[in-house]
Parts: C-alpha cells; structure tokens; sequence
C-alpha cells in the first residue's frame, strides 16, 4: 500500500491590529520556525521492487505475500507457474478438454481475490488444486441436472487426445474411453475421488484435501468406485482361453 502524503501546512498569524493593541504600536509576530528540509533517502527494502528474473526464482510463499501486496508480475508468475497443473487436472476429471481454460481462468481469478485466505501460502498449489476440483465439480453436477431435466446435451466424447500419452497403444485408448464411460454414470463426488486417487497419483491425504473431504470419506468414495470399476470393466485385450486343436 502507498502511503498517503499528510496535508497540512504551517501558517504564520499576523496579529498586527487585533487583541485592542493600537495600529502604531509594534506587535510582537510569533515567528514560527521552518523545519530544514531532509536529505532524500533511500526508500526501505520491503518497497524496491523486485526484478522480473528475481521474481521467477522465488518460491510459491513470497509471491503469494508479494501478491497479497499488490504485486501483479507475482500473481502472473504464479499463473505461469501452476496453469499447466491445473489445466490437466481438470482435464482428467472432466474427461474432456473442452471449456476446461475457462475453468482453469475462473479457479485463478478466485484464487488471487482470495490469498488472504490462504493460511500457508507455501501450499499455494495444493490450495489452487482445490479450487479447480470444486469448479469441476460444480460443471459436473450442472450437467447431470440439465441431462436429467432433458435440458442438456448429450454426454461429450472422452478427448483421448487430452487424456492418453501420444504413445499409447489403440488397446489402452480403448481402456481409458471405458473408464471414462463408466465414470460418467457414478455420483460426482465419488468420481473425482477415485480419479484424483488412481489417476492424478495422489495420496489420501492429499486426495481428502483437495475434494474438502475427511479422509474416510475419501476412502469410501475411492473403494465404492473401484468396487464399481471392477464388476464393470472388461479387458478387451484378455484374449479367451483358446483349446487345443483336436487332429492328427
């Protein structure tokens, strides 16, 4: 914060004619003396303004307090640094690529309007991770009250694209489409659990937190959808036992 310039000034009082004291008379003048002006100083290290380069090399809790400041070259580090996270976590959640930027653009806007919220800035990524999780779903359930009202679209494609390595074999991209379309018929809640879990690679801890979960309830909804997956799956790459060939 700038800080406000008093205004004020001092005024000398000329009382040559007041207080009954004749015109001729001489009148003693208060003289009010004019402090000497300061030497310039050097303003204190907390209001230098760091580099650009510098700011790149600081860590996720001094941007945090420098943007809590209103340092903006901060919170745009802080976007470049932590965009690409968000925007695969969404993706994987959602399945699909698709709006996911604008979904990533609003969980950064809110972020920013909310460090001061953020009781350790250190955790600024998990923090934002969270975010994104609450902004997918949100999306998430939207759309299965729209569907379920008739109002909504039918279910987007999985983006294979988005989701699976350029590598992957026909075989696996076959694997995530069914997962994915098994996902999409499960309770939202339980859904973002388990991707989170199996997905993403996070522990439970960190799963718990970033769905704003206990930790048993995060187990719960990871075991429900396993559990699911499990009686639901099929490996089109297990090939049927074939028997022996019967002949001379």
């Amino acid at each position: 914060m700038g800080i406000r310039a008093q205004r004020g000034q001092l005024r000398l009082v000329d009382r040559d004619g007041q207080d009954g004291a004749h015109p001729t008379e001489a009148t003693t003048t208060p003289v009010v003396a004019t402090p000497a002006p300061r030497p310039p100083t050097s303003p204190p290290a907390s209001a230098v303004r760091p580099s650009a380069g510098a700011l790149a090399t600081l860590a996720d809790g001094p941007l945090v307090a420098l943007g809590r400041q209103g340092e903006t070259r901060a919170l745009e580090v802080l976007y470049r640094r932590h965009a690409t996270f968000a925007i695969h976590l969404a993706t994987r959640i959602e399945g699909s690529s698709r709006d996911v930027e604008d979904i990533v653009h609003d969980a950064f806007l809110r972020a920013f309007e909310r460090l001061g919220d953020l009781a350790d800035p250190a955790l600024f990524k998990s923090w934002l991770g969270s975010i994104v999780v609450h902004a997918v779903r949100s999306r998430l359930r939207r759309g299965r009250l729209l569907t379920l009202l008739g109002l909504g679209k039918s279910s987007e494609p999985v983006d294979l694209d988005a989701l699976a390595s350029p590598d992957a074999s026909p075989d696996v991209r076959a694997q995530i489409a069914q997962i994915y379309a098994l996902l999409r018929t499960l309770p939202t809640d339980d859904r973002i659990a388990w991707t989170l879990r199996a997905i993403e690679g996070h522990d439970l801890e960190a799963a718990a937190q970033l769905c704003g979960c206990s930790l048993a309830t995060v187990k719960r909804r990871i075991g429900r959808t396993q559990r699911f997956l499990d009686d639901h799956f099929i490996d089109a790459t297990a090939r049927p036992h074939e028997d022996a060939e019967v002949g001379s």
